[in-house]
């Protein structure tokens, strides 16, 4: 596949193995810099491309009274913050088409979520800045389904798609991971990122809340590698259970670099084996 290109970084799919880490949503200024700068030295220690995720707004929370964020004005400022003082490139996700515009400014990847995948204005929209667009498959889609929104970002002249598993609705209040979606995905021609935090989740299952099984993120993290996957998604903070948002499935800040060595080296152990 061809480099994509995010600010400084450059990430070739297939050879690099490419990390995108960061809080569920923005708390605040400091704790922001602080994830990011943790993950930024972690990522070049182990010579892997990072991109910083966070979101400006949860707007799909399971209920009306939860921490949904700062909203774009403050959150963009503290995504550019993030960028600048860091030096990293970030990643954001949007709900509306209307948000685009003012998210490309700041972010080196739109990020569609789940729930939105299948909108054609919002994907048409994130397609027509120009940057990266990471498409998350919905829980409701069977991967080669997502042939349909690969082709609507593309039939923008965006060649820059990105493709992420996060599971697949089993039952009531279950997430699954079928993990030949992930080659059957990049046979669309698109690279595929697991996210290895939100398949953990229990949907709705606290009733006011997603609760999760942050127990199985790096079995899950394991097996999507060996299957394949051409980087990692993982939401993370310094002390899960406070986190506003998933705080259920967010995984341990001071784990990560054991999560991600244990993930190259699967990487590399397939890489080695003959056929």
């Amino acid at each position: 596949m061809n480099a994509y290109k995010f600010s400084n970084v450059s990430w070739i799919p297939g050879k690099q193995f490419l990390v995108i880490a960061g809080p569920c949503v923005i708390e605040s200024r400091e704790i922001s810099l602080h994830i990011g700068k943790t993950v930024a030295e972690i990522c070049k220690k182990l010579d892997v491309p990072y991109i910083f995720k966070a979101s400006f707004d949860k707007a799909n929370r399971s209920s009306s009274g939860s921490f949904r964020g700062h909203g774009i004005a403050h959150g963009l400022k503290i995504l550019r913050e993030v960028k600048e003082t860091l030096g990293v490139p970030i990643t954001t996700d949007v709900h509306e088409s209307t948000q685009v515009t003012a998210v490309a400014e700041v972010a080196d990847i739109i990020q569609i979520p789940a729930f939105l995948c299948r909108q054609t204005d919002l994907l048409l929209a994130a397609g027509e800045t120009g940057k990266a667009v990471n498409v998350k498959k919905g829980q409701f889609m069977a991967p080669w389904e997502m042939k349909n929104v690969v082709e609507k970002v593309r039939s923008t002249g965006n060649p820059q798609i990105m493709l992420t598993e996060r599971g697949t609705f089993f039952g009531y209040n279950r997430l699954v991971n079928d993990m030949t979606g992930i080659a059957q995905m990049q046979a669309l021609g698109a690279p595929v990122i697991f996210d290895a935090t939100h398949s953990t989740q229990l949907p709705g299952g606290l009733g006011t809340a997603t609760d999760g099984q942050r127990q199985f993120v790096g079995l899950l993290a394991n097996a999507a590698t060996a299957a394949g996957a051409d980087g990692l998604f993982v939401e993370v903070h310094p002390n899960p259970e406070k986190s506003p948002s998933d705080a259920a499935t967010i995984f341990p800040l001071d784990q990560l670099e054991s999560l991600l060595r244990r993930c190259l080296a699967i990487r590399a152990a397939v890489a080695s084996c003959p056929g």
